[in-house]
């Protein structure tokens, strides 16, 4: 299975996102094998927030992940905006772990923009790391500016990752994102991989290209997409389903390799980016 390494540490480039997951009771049961499923097929990062289902997401990860070894694990939460700040952070951090029912993260994320001044998010999360309960910190959905600025702040180049939207149908953060990212051996995070299982009106399940390149690889369809995005070795990519079937393929689609000219045919049907795109935040 292919390998990222996020601060000094190897996981798998496949891992389990948490979106939408815990909202509904009657798919709790069915959500946490899909989980726990994920786990004992080789993932080992999990990444929830805060904002999903308002916590409703990260009860359910703490519940899913209860029986298993926390050392094993590699957990990601976020922090929203309005909580970033000096005098909300920690409080905002303790409710997390509560609810994931462990007493640390290994990675906490600034989950977008907000009115606190970065340079306060960015000391508030470097105290929270000397702590201890952090093991380190990042930022999602910034894009190149926002970058650029946290790079100049005191102990902004400590971030460890960033996480953006990436897909093969939404490949804006190629253009400057993704490249500074590796001038400055920052890692990505891929959220919506499969754009929520191609719902979002791109068609990249139904394209004959992606069908093709399926079938030679014996492969479905989002185990291609999945494969396109950690095609590079840098990228972390987190699909989410509530499936155990769908999601030992997410995981299974780590040991896929595309050749340079499946590649080159994916990028005829869908372009990479010649210009400056903005970034969804979702």
């Amino acid at each position: 299975m292919k390998q990222v390494t996020i601060d000094g540490q190897q996981v798998p480039a496949i891992g389990i996102g948490t979106w939408h997951m815990g909202d509904r009771p009657a798919q709790r049961e069915t959500e946490i094998a899909a989980i726990q499923a994920g786990i004992a097929a080789g993932a080992r990062v999990i990444d929830t927030a805060e904002m999903y289902g308002s916590g409703r997401a990260e009860n359910l990860v703490g519940e899913a992940l209860a029986p298993i070894n926390r050392q094993k694990l590699y957990l990601i939460s976020k922090v929203l905006p309005e909580n970033a700040s000096r005098q909300r952070m920690a409080t905002s951090l303790e409710a997390s772990l509560k609810r994931l029912r462990t007493d640390y993260l290994d990675l906490y994320l600034y989950h977008w923009r907000g009115s606190v001044p970065l340079a306060e998010t960015v000391a508030e999360l470097q105290r929270l790391q000397q702590s201890g309960k952090i093991r380190a910190w990042g930022v999602s959905n910034f894009d190149i500016d926002d970058l650029q600025e946290l790079w100049g702040l005191p102990g902004g180049d400590q971030a460890v990752a960033n996480e953006d939207l990436y897909h093969l149908g939404s490949r804006g953060v190629e253009y400057a994102v993704l490249p500074w990212q590796r001038d400055h051996q920052l890692p990505f995070v891929a959220y919506s991989p499969i754009a929520q299982g191609d719902s979002w009106g791109h068609h990249l399940a139904t394209n004959d290209v992606v069908k093709q390149i399926a079938a030679q690889h014996h492969a479905t369809v989002y185990q291609i997409l999945l494969a396109w995005v950690i095609r590079q070795g840098d990228v972390l990519a987190i699909p989410q389903t509530s499936s155990v079937a769908h999601m030992n393929e997410n995981i299974a689609a780590g040991e896929l390799t595309l050749s340079p000219a499946e590649l080159a045919l994916l990028d005829q049907q869908f372009p990479a980016p010649t210009s400056k795109q903005p970034l969804d935040i979702l």
